[in-house]
């Protein structure tokens, strides 16, 4: 039907759930086999579908593996903030026509956010930097 969105599993930086919940506990173990992976996450996939997984975040440059003997041993080729960042430019590309400006005031006034005023300080210095750096 015309003008229907077609929904997908799949979040604005292009990973799906069980992708994400992946790189998580990747992230959290720093190397780790399929299996190890799996331990560590709440109601796993199988362990065949854990390994498919880790084939398509291969591809997609996300992680790389070594062997070790029959075993293959996952690792993250980036470090979590990289990632993060990059995830994050894809929410404001996606979410925010491409406007810091307007992610940034979506979090700070979202209901849920309970900064502090620590944490205005804080995020007040940030953009103090930026404008002295010219950005």
């Amino acid at each position: 039907m015309p003008g229907k969105v077609k929904r997908s599993n799949k979040g604005a930086d292009g990973h799906s759930r069980r992708e994400r919940e992946i790189m998580d506990a990747l992230f959290k173990l720093g190397r780790a086999t399929a299996a190890q992976i799996r331990g560590e996450i709440a109601d796993p996939p199988s362990y065949t579908a854990i390994r498919t997984h880790l084939t398509i975040l291969e591809k997609k440059g996300h992680v790389r593996h070594a062997s070790d003997g029959v075993r293959y041993v996952y690792e993250p080729k980036a470090a979590r903030g990289e990632m993060g960042l990059a995830a994050i430019g894809a929410v404001v590309k996606t979410f925010f026509g491409n406007s810091i400006e307007e992610a940034v005031s979506a979090l700070v006034s979202a209901a849920e956010s309970r900064l502090s005023p620590e944490d205005l300080d804080r995020l007040a210095r940030v953009i103090d930097k930026a404008r002295k750096e010219g950005r």
